[in-house]
C-alpha cells in the first residue's frame, strides 16, 4: 500500500509496478510481506525509484547476506543528481537571455 492507496491505483503505469517489486523478486519474499510505504515529492517515475531504493534498504536490515545480490542488480546505489541552482542574470540555471546584435 502506497500513500494509503493500492499500487496499482497509485502507479498506473504497469513499468513502475514492476520497478517497485524487483527487489522483492530477486530475493523471493514478494509474497511473503506486506508493505506500507509512504512517499512524497518529486515525479511518479522518481518516486518509484525511492520506494525500490527503500525496500532494497529494507531488506538489507532484514538480511545483509543478501548485499551482494543487490548491489550486483545496482538497487543499493542511490540517484544523486539535484536541480542546479538558478544564477543570477539567467532566465534558469543555464538558459541565458537572448542575445541582440543592435
Amino acid at each position: 500500500i502506497i500513500n494509503n492507496n493500492n499500487i496499482n491505483k497509485y502507479f498506473t503505469n504497469k513499468n513502475q509496478q514492476l520497478k517497485i517489486c524487483q527487489p522483492l523478486n530477486l530475493v523471493k519474499i514478494i509474497n511473503i510481506v506486506n508493505l506500507y510505504i509512504t512517499v512524497k515529492g518529486g515525479g511518479i517515475s522518481s518516486q518509484a525509484e525511492a520506494i525500490r531504493h527503500g525496500i532494497s534498504r529494507a531488506i538489507l536490515n532484514y538480511n545483509n547476506n543478501l548485499r551482494y545480490i543487490l548491489k550486483k542488480e545496482g538497487y543499493i546505489s542511490r540517484d544523486s543528481r539535484k536541480v542546479e541552482r538558478k544564477k543570477p542574470g539567467f532566465k534558469k540555471s543555464r538558459k541565458k537571455p537572448q542575445f541582440s546584435k543592435r
